[in-house]
C-alpha cells in the first residue's frame, strides 16, 4: 500500500473537493459549457420536485392505484377459516 499523500484522512477528503471542483468547472466552462436545464444543480431540483410530488400522492392516497381494503379482509379471513379447518 502505498504511503498517505498528507495524511490517512485528509486524503479523502482532498479527493472529493478535487472532483467535485472538476466538475464544477466542466460545467461552467465556456467551452464546454452545458444549457441551464441539462446542468447537475436543476437535474437535482427536477428530480426532488418529482420525487415530493409522488410522495404527497402517496401519503394523501391521491395515487392512480386504490387498494380494496375490504378486499384483503375477506380474502385473509378466507385464509384463516381454510387453515383452522384442516386442523
Amino acid at each position: 500500500m502505498p504511503p498517505p499523500l498528507l495524511s490517512r484522512s485528509l486524503d479523502p477528503i482532498l479527493g472529493v473537493f478535487t472532483g467535485v471542483l472538476a466538475y464544477y468547472l466542466y460545467e461552467t466552462h465556456p467551452r464546454t459549457a452545458m444549457p441551464e436545464e441539462l446542468r447537475l444543480k436543476s437535474l437535482l431540483g427536477w428530480k426532488y420536485a418529482q420525487w415530493q410530488k409522488e410522495r404527497e400522492q402517496k401519503l394523501l392516497g391521491t395515487g392512480d392505484e386504490q387498494i380494496d381494503w375490504q378486499a384483503i379482509a375477506s380474502s385473509v379471513e378466507v385464509e384463516g377459516t381454510d387453515k383452522s379447518s384442516q386442523k
